[in-house]
């Protein structure tokens, strides 16, 4: 199963995204929903993803709302969570909360609500089945059945959460991306499944919403990026410098297919500086190793995003401002490039 192609339509999807727009990853630091959801569509209205913010309710982390209605699963309202049998966890047991109308999807909903109207295409995020595994086998669970759940968890989240959103913003093309900090590093030795079993789980999320949205994969930092894209997703986001240069045969068939690209191109672990010259040159950087290794030069910006690296929630809003300000002259960089290239072959 490979990416949908970007000029193929997709239903409940966008034909195509939007050239070299800014998006963002998800967790934002503001304290008030209504501020921050006005925050994502103002300052990236291309793309803007539905923010989450663990500062007010801890329960919109990205691990405690996974588990949230899994039988045999408590999570507690500060995030933490407890299985008391971890043998008796049960995949086909009906996950809770099927509507979304508890505390961890209380600013999905408003976010979904602010854009009831919209035309253009909004982004979702989710997390993943393989890093909802490995916080079940963390916690005691067996690793056949911690994935089985796993996997049934996040599939009828997916379905869900699409379903609200085919309710509630039913003009809007969705892009859903299923996070996935487990696979950083590639297969680890303590991550506990062969990568066709990886391909299969995630493949297995992707597949359940095909057809209503574009699919992608997020993962903060390098990993096994042939083995990401075999699962068959048409967004890719990663770091710039994620060790994506070694899968650069991969890249370029995934780009002539229709893939796309969500670079982290602004970090979220340092400092920045006050212009984007630095953010720039490397992902410029990246993108020349890339066409050095196969990738077609066009393919990579016409087919590119632009993101912070990761979520903004342990920053402050000032700090989240300047993110999301060098994201977006990265971005305006882009579409300027793509511009030229088609003003000079006469597009």
């Amino acid at each position: 199963m490979g990416p949908a192609n970007a000029a193929d339509e997709v239903t409940g999807g966008p034909d195509t995204l939007p050239l070299g727009a800014p998006t963002s990853i998800g967790s934002l630091p503001h304290a008030d929903r209504a501020a921050a959801i006005r925050f994502v569509l103002d300052r990236t209205a291309e793309l803007p993803a539905a923010p989450t913010l663990p500062g007010i309710d801890p329960l919109e982390m990205m691990i405690p709302q996974a588990l949230w209605g899994i039988p045999g699963v408590t999570v507690a309202d500060d995030g933490s969570f407890s299985i008391a049998d971890p043998g008796a966890l049960d995949p086909d047991a009906p996950l809770g909360d099927r509507e979304l109308a508890d505390r961890p999807f209380t600013t999905w909903r408003q976010f979904l609500d602010a854009v009831a109207d919209r035309t253009g295409p909004i982004k979702l995020q989710l997390t993943g089945p393989i890093t909802l595994g490995l916080a079940l086998v963390d916690a005691g669970a067996p690793v056949a059945v911690a994935f089985a759940v796993a996997s049934s968890a996040v599939t009828t989240r997916a379905r869900d959460l699409v379903a609200l959103a085919e309710a509630r913003a039913p003009g809007a093309p969705r892009v859903v991306v299923f996070d996935e900090p487990g696979l950083v590093g590639g297969l680890r030795t303590d991550l506990p499944l062969p990568g066709d079993q990886v391909v299969d789980v995630l493949s297995g999320a992707l597949a359940t919403i095909e057809g209503k949205a574009l699919t992608g994969v997020h993962v903060c930092g390098p990993a096994d990026w042939r083995l990401i894209m075999q699962a068959g997703p048409g967004l890719l986001s990663m770091p710039v410098g994620a060790d994506v240069t070694g899968s650069a045969g991969a890249l370029g068939s995934y780009l002539e297919r229709g893939g796309w690209v969500a670079w982290g191109a602004v970090p979220t672990d340092g400092p920045l500086g006050e212009h984007n010259s630095r953010c720039w040159r490397h992902l410029s950087a990246q993108w020349c190793e890339l066409v050095q290794n196969g990738c077609d030069p066009v393919l990579l910006r016409r087919q590119a995003l632009v993101t912070p690296v990761c979520g903004l929630a342990l920053h402050d809003e000032t700090q989240a401002d300047h993110v999301f300000t060098l994201t977006r002259q990265l971005a305006e960089k882009i579409h300027d490039q793509v511009t030229g290239i088609r003003l000079s072959v006469g597009a």
